[in-house]
Formats: C-alpha cells, sequence, structure tokens
C-alpha cells in the first residue's frame, strides 16, 4: 500500500490539483502492478501558524510522508529512481508557488503488519493480488 501525506498551508492545492495528483500517483503504482485501491492520498491542510521549518512558522510549506509496504526498493540505485520519480512528479505542482518550503521521504514498512478489510494481502505477482488489481478490491484468497 501506497500511503502519501500530503501536509501543505493553504492555497498550495486547488480541489481539482489534488484531483490530478491523487490519480497521477495512482497511475503510476497501477503501471507497475498494484491494484489501484492500495493507493491512498491524504490532504491536510495546515494554517501557517502550525507549520514551522527550523523553529519558525511557514508562510508556505508542503511535507510529504509516503509510506510503502505493498513493495519495497531493493537497492540503492531504486530508491534514488523512486526518489526522482517523487520528485518529478510533485514539481509541477509546486514550483509556481514562490518562496515553498516542501519536503518528502519515504518509508518502507513490512507487509507483515498491513490489512485491507481484515485481510492480508495476497504475496506481489501472485494471481490472487492479479485477481485483487482487475476488480479493484480485496476478496479473501
Amino acid at each position: 500500500m501506497p500511503l502519501w501525506t500530503i501536509h501543505h498551508t493553504p492555497g498550495i492545492f486547488t480541489d481539482e490539483e489534488k484531483q490530478q495528483l491523487a490519480s497521477h500517483i495512482t497511475d503510476h503504482y497501477e503501471r507497475v502492478g498494484l491494484p489501484r485501491f492500495y493507493v491512498i492520498t491524504l490532504f491536510h491542510e495546515t494554517r501557517p501558524e502550525d507549520f514551522y521549518v527550523g523553529g519558525e512558522p511557514t508562510p508556505v510549506g508542503v511535507r510529504i510522508v509516503v509510506d510503502h509496504i505493498a513493495r519495497r526498493n531493493p537497492d540503492r540505485e531504486s530508491r534514488r529512481r523512486t526518489a526522482q520519480w517523487i520528485k518529478g512528479m510533485l514539481q509541477p505542482h509546486l514550483e509556481r508557488n514562490a518562496g515553498l518550503h516542501w519536503e518528502f521521504h519515504v518509508d518502507e514498512t513490512s507487509d507483515d503488519l498491513w490489512m485491507i478489510n481484515g485481510i492480508a494481502p495476497p504475496p506481489a505477482g501472485s494471481d490472487a493480488e492479479k485477481l485483487w488489481a482487475r476488480s479493484n478490491s480485496a476478496s479473501p484468497y
């Protein structure tokens, strides 16, 4: 499961831009074989008075936490490619904001600690996972 939690000050994203970014994120993961419903994107608007960088309020800021559970990068080079992909996808949405402070990080978590609707997801690339992708929903296997 990729979970993208996007903390941002007001005015960074319109509702339409949120939809576009969430769809773009989901499209990428679908292309690498994940079911679309694995991908969750949460936008949390945070007042500048509640967004601090270096101990100071930040008038325009974005902080993104990406949790990868369904798949993990096997080596340093693949982690670098993932970071570049994320940067490249975010930049068009963020570079138009003058003075914006933005950053992200990715955590990779064990899939042993993950369930959807009380079901442990099937192994990566398995027939059961492919069925989940086709039906875009979890089901016993």
